[in-house]
């Protein structure tokens, strides 16, 4: 349900970003998933307010990291807005980390309250946050230009290929959250290995590894003046980590966890990720790019884990193709495509970013 609020709050809150304003997108994002949170701390046995609460959550959600890359991506100088980009989205990142320690250490309930309250305190930090002047000069300049169309993005095959680009690039790091950490425990045993494995360790070791991979990406792509050859480099990092996943046969649950982390680290090019689908658009249309790029990537993970699902459940030889092989098809489908998708895409580095898509 949470997956789903996402999706859908991913194209609302980008068009509202594009029509009536960066910090506006921000605002009504950060409010809306406090108070859902808030509200979700409240219910005790129904599964269905709970259900709902975590969809408004989701809408609520989906926006922050859009419009945060978005508004960096305008307020700072092109020169430095990679390391602006770099910071949100490896903090933000590690609050999954701190998330699962304060999960493990308090009752649930008070663990929604705590995150609703951290996020309303962050909506008053960011009064005083100003709106982009690029965006300023867009709004009260010629009303003839269409801003937070979403359907611009389907309407020329150029753009469209682009924008489909952008969001296959991510396909390599949901398929590690959601199919190698969150199948860990029925991985590892066919792996034979040592050991018991736990999802929500393994997730914090991800998370853990693409924190440092994030902050690594962002930093090398401002000191080599890149975002292509850092994106490559980490995919072919995040391939030789995906292949030491399954050749980690016998071994102990530690080192398990250790090539979790390496894989996490792999794919931290999420961070420039979300930078470069901000710098392939124009000002009228970035925030519904930056805004749904990230949500349809992880909506994805529900494809991915059913094709996963079906592929372990056809026969092969005297059984079945088994947990082990078809994560290793989709993980490779995922990084061929990534690979494919990523060589389409132009240098965005010290990219100007003050135009319009025309339609």
């Amino acid at each position: 349900m949470q997956m789903i609020g996402m999706l859908v709050g991913g194209i609302f809150f980008g068009i509202l970003g594009d029509r009536i304003g960066r910090v506006a997108l921000l605002f009504g994002s950060i409010l809306l998933y406090s108070l859902a949170n808030i509200a979700n701390g409240f219910v005790h046995t129904s599964i269905e307010a709970y259900a709902v609460w975590r969809f408004i959550a989701g809408f609520g959600l989906a926006g922050e990291l859009g419009g945060g890359i978005t508004l960096v991506t305008e307020v700072l100088p092109k020169h430095l807005r990679g390391y602006g980009t770099t910071i949100i989205s490896t903090v933000g990142v590690f609050g999954a980390v701190i998330g699962g320690l304060v999960a493990q250490k308090i009752n649930w309930h008070t663990a929604y309250f705590i995150g609703g309250g951290l996020g309303l305190i962050l909506l008053v930090l960011r009064m005083s946050v100003a709106e982009s002047k690029m965006f300023q000069q867009l709004k009260s300049g010629s009303t003839q230009v269409a801003r937070g169309n979403f359907f611009m993005l389907f309407t020329n095959a150029k753009r469209f290929m682009k924008y489909l680009r952008c969001i296959l690039i991510g396909l390599p790091l949901w398929c590690i959250v959601g199919i190698l950490v969150a199948f860990s425990p029925e991985i590892s045993k066919a792996l034979n290995i040592q050991g018991e494995v736990k999802v929500a360790q393994a997730i914090a070791f991800t998370y853990l590894g693409i924190t440092f991979g994030g902050f690594a990406s962002g930093y090398f792509s401002q000191m080599l003046r890149s975002r292509r050859k850092i994106l490559f480099a980490f995919l072919a990092f995040t391939t030789a980590a995906m292949t030491a996943y399954f050749l980690t046969g016998g071994q102990s649950s530690g080192t398990f966890y250790l090539v979790i982390l390496v894989m996490g680290f792999g794919v931290g090019y999420w961070t420039i990720f979300a930078t470069i689908a901000a710098e392939q658009f124009g000002t009228n249309i970035r925030a519904t790019v930056a805004t749904t790029v990230p949500n349809f990537v992880r909506g994805a993970t529900v494809l991915l884990t059913l094709a996963f699902q079906h592929l372990k459940s056809l026969k092969s030889g005297d059984g079945t193709l088994g947990s082990v092989t078809s994560a290793a098809i989709v993980g490779a489908a995922c990084l061929l495509i990534a690979f494919w998708a990523a060589s389409g895409l132009e240098e965005t580095y010290d990219k100007d970013l003050d135009y319009i898509e025309t339609v």
